[in-house]
């Protein structure tokens, strides 16, 4: 065991502290050859972008389960209550459904090590970039791309492993790596200090970013919407507003229609909605081993078929059979039109990772697009009393989704509050995007699991009645005070850095 440890804290000071980039699946770009080539820079940038759909080997071992993206969403949304598990599985990925975490699980330690080597790429860029005294457009262009890409990654990190700024903005937060070159003793800074950090990444980076590589690359307009994200997590609600204006504002995006929404994903580099996306090509599809899509979609052969779109999710877009957004719900029937199951679980694909090219285990993830715009300036104006701003912005996403009969019009819907219909717009708009558990636990307001799943500890199939609702399970309703709504820092971290304090 003794060895084990001095293998792990050796690995992670490599890991944490190189400046060397050869580790890099796609560039092999040393630090030294950043400056010197000419093309160095666009190398090491493009090679952060890799970062986020490579399978990189982690700990000697080659996994396909491990990838930035894949797990992101995994660990967001399979902790939500618009995802079920339809089986018990030894996978990883059940930890989110069953919040039984552990700082020793894999996707959590891998998801750790790769965001913070993207985030040391982005620091050796950003240095080496501003070292060169290189002054030209694209050179600024690139070094603000890695500033967005070093607080985007340090954004994820905090909402993932500490607790949300509206809760506690003093708790611990994560560790905060700004330098390619600081010791991998360091203590985590608070989420408070991490939020500050993150804005002044992402204004900085929309300082310098002035032209446009496309949607695959960070952008002004990307560094506003992530600054959008930020201030509404913050409370920051005129903040929030006035980056949500500039990006709506920009005259570059606009909203998806009725008749290109249902393509919107399967084509987000084209579509006019998409702010940034990290873009995939033929050559980057995994297939069933190893896509985002093979966790919520099999045409029989293509995925795993293990996680469908949950009851309370599907009734919710039940309440206006015309919106299309349901659309991305496909259920599995027999030949009789029954819908099928799975261990007792009714079958309802998610295709929102699919068709790209005709694939259904391709696609090019949307992490900015213009609904979310109007939609945390909807929450934002919520929140100060702005009625009709706040519904507006809602109906200008809910004539777009086919629902022109069915707009708010300025007045909140009885039985609700201004925020409960901004959130459930939210639910409906952004679902399965890796966005409900975090606008559910920000809020102060509780998780409510109350549905078939296997998210319930000891089910077996045998005790599933679906025309009632299930009852005296533990874990149906998550508090937003548990410390279950945060994952534990890796055990690797804690091994390697002697600073850094566990969650409780």
């Amino acid at each position: 065991m003794r060895n084990k440890v001095i293998l792990i804290v050796c690995f992670l000071t490599v890991v944490l502290t190189g400046c060397k980039l050869e580790s890099n699946p796609s560039d092999s770009i040393t630090t030294g050859s950043i400056a010197k080539t000419a093309d160095g820079l666009t190398n090491a940038v493009n090679g952060a972008y890799a970062l986020f759909k490579d399978h990189l080997s982690f700990n000697g071992i080659q996994n396909d389960n491990l990838m930035y993206l894949r797990n992101f969403y995994h660990l967001s949304d399979f902790a939500s209550d618009d995802v079920v598990c339809a089986q018990v599985t030894t996978d990883e990925l059940f930890l989110s459904f069953s919040l039984d975490h552990s700082p020793a699980q894999t996707n959590t330690r891998y998801f750790w090590y790769i965001s913070y080597k993207i985030i040391n790429t982005a620091n050796t860029v950003i240095e080496q970039g501003e070292k060169s005294g290189d002054q030209s457009a694209l050179t600024k262009q690139l070094i603000g791309e890695c500033y967005f890409l070093r607080a985007f990654c340090h954004f994820n990190l905090v909402r993932l492993f500490a607790k949300p700024y509206s809760i506690d903005p003093n708790a611990p937060g994560i560790i905060l790596r700004t330098s390619s070159t600081e010791s991998p003793q360091k203590a985590r800074a608070t989420v408070s200090e991490v939020y500050a950090s993150v804005t002044q990444d992402a204004i900085k980076g929309a300082s310098l970013m002035n032209q446009a590589r496309g949607v695959q690359y960070g952008s002004k307009e990307a560094a506003e919407a992530l600054l959008s994200r930020v201030a509404l997590y913050q409370g920051a609600y005129q903040d929030a507003i006035n980056y949500s204006n500039q990006v709506i504002n920009s005259g570059r995006f606009s909203e998806a229609t009725s008749a290109t929404y249902l393509s919107l994903f399967s084509n987000a580099v084209s579509n006019s909605e998409t702010i940034f996306c990290i873009a995939f090509t033929a050559l980057d599809d995994y297939g069933k081993f190893g896509s985002i899509a093979s966790q919520y979609y099999s045409n029989g052969n293509s995925g795993w078929g293990e996680e469908f779109a949950s009851k309370p999710l599907r009734d919710l877009y039940a309440q206006n059979p015309n919106d299309i957004r349901a659309n991305y719900i496909v259920p599995l029937k027999d030949e009789s039109g029954n819908i099928q199951l799975k261990n007792g679980i009714p079958t309802y694909y998610i295709t929102k990772f699919s068709f790209q090219g005709g694939s259904p285990t391709l696609s090019s993830p949307i992490l900015f697009r213009l609904s979310e715009m109007y939609l945390n300036r909807a929450e934002a104006e919520a929140n100060l009393n702005q009625t009709v701003a706040a519904l507006n912005d809602i109906d200008v996403i809910r004539k777009n989704r086919g629902l022109s009969n069915a707009l708010y019009n300025g007045t909140v819907p009885a039985n609700s509050t201004l925020l409960q219909t901004v959130l459930l717009e939210r639910r409906l708009e952004l679902a399965f995007e890796g966005h409900r558990a975090y606008d559910v636990y920000r809020n102060k307001q509780s998780m409510n699991r109350t549905y078939w799943g296997y998210h319930l500890p000891g089910l077996k199939e045998s005790d599933i009645n679906l025309n009632v609702d299930p009852a005296n399970y533990a874990g149906m309703i998550i508090p937003y005070t548990s410390t279950k709504i945060i994952y534990y820092l890796p055990v690797d971290e804690i091994l390697s850095n002697k600073l850094a304090t566990q969650n409780p």
